[in-house]
């Protein structure tokens, strides 16, 4: 009821209609994510949101369509795929001033090629009735022998698992890094498979002890029927890294170098993240806001506070490539 009630009232909003405006993004987050929020922009603007939404192959098709694509936004999870846009030569600065108003200068390129929209926390779901409270602390806990065939994820070339293998190697050297991902992969209770919701699946039936996945699964898995007993089978855990935080990546956006509709595009992205939309997010995704004054929704607060990490989002981008190596020399999802 109260979802509903929220974007009855940012629908009200409305300004008069500017229908020859358009604005067309080029998308690899799930629909039901942020259409919406591209809903309640049009509601207010009028200016219309067409939406290619493609789990793959965006950049390539990017690169392929180069100065003739229609795209003005590339929107996507995780840094490491927003950041090889940038790299491609796909994007071009914002110039925007409510991106740096806005977003922390952690969560964004300093030359103004990117910026988030949201962050998440990668997390640890322990089984409530086979996991004690405080048995994991840290990501380095998950290669300890006591875990042997106790733990789910997802494969590890993912570029969630990727994310969050580059940061282990940002904190340890790609050496460590590598001996942490065969006690890992030692400590697997079944072949790396599936989205973050079957890892939570597979702790409720009782295949593993502990899966690896994102916050806001567990916001999206309490309001299905079928999936809410996978939630609450599960505590929400925030391990950190030895030395550091908990490991926070980011949905996040970019203009391309092609858009064809700029000044249309620049108002999608202010109210993105104006306090309306970042409230969406808060309460329609189970996202964490990056307006400052935007709490997250009384659910996910709920599951606890963490400390960020502290190491930088570019360098996790950059070591992506490291990371992806240590999987296929690991035969981690093997």
């Amino acid at each position: 009821m109260f979802k509903r009630l929220l974007m009855a009232a940012i629908l009200s909003l409305a300004v008069t209609p500017v229908p020859s405006a358009e604005v067309n993004i080029y998308t690899s987050r799930q629909p039901e994510l942020i259409q919406p929020i591209f809903d309640a922009f049009t509601a207010k603007s009028g200016i219309a949101v067409n939406v290619l939404y493609s789990e793959k192959g965006l950049i390539e098709r990017l690169k392929a369509e180069g100065d003739r694509s229609p795209a003005d936004l590339y929107i996507t999870s995780d840094i490491a795929n927003v950041k090889a846009a940038t790299d491609a030569g796909l994007t071009q600065p914002h110039g925007s001033a409510v991106v740096d108003e806005v977003v922390p200068p952690e969560l964004r390129d300093a030359g103004g090629h990117w910026f988030a929209q949201t962050t998440r926390v990668r997390v640890v779901y322990a089984s409530k009735e086979r996991v004690a409270t405080g048995e994991v602390t840290t990501f380095e806990d998950l290669a300890d022998p006591k875990w042997r065939g106790r733990i789910c994820t997802r494969p590890g070339h993912h570029y969630y698992n990727l994310g969050l293998i580059a940061a282990m190697i940002a904190h340890h050297g790609p050496d460590q890094a590598r001996e942490w991902l065969m006690g890992l992969k030692a400590n697997l209770a079944r072949t790396p498979q599936g989205n973050d919701r079957a890892q939570v699946k597979a702790v409720w039936a009782g295949e593993c002890d502990l899966a690896i996945g994102n916050t806001y699964y567990m916001g999206k898995m309490l309001e299905e029927p079928e999936q809410r007993p996978w939630a609450e089978s599960v505590n929400v855990v925030f391990p950190v890294f030895e030395g550091g935080g908990a490991h926070v990546n980011i949905s996040g956006a970019a203009v391309t170098s092609s858009s064809p509709n700029h000044d249309a595009a620049m108002q999608l992205v202010a109210f993105m993240l104006s306090e309306q939309a970042q409230g969406l997010y808060a309460e329609l995704n189970y996202e964490y806001p990056v307006r400052a004054g935007v709490a997250p929704s009384a659910l996910v607060a709920g599951w606890g506070s963490f400390q960020p990490d502290d190491i930088p989002l570019t360098q996790i981008g950059e070591l992506r490539g490291e990371a992806l190596k240590l999987v296929e020399q690991t035969g981690f999802d093997n």
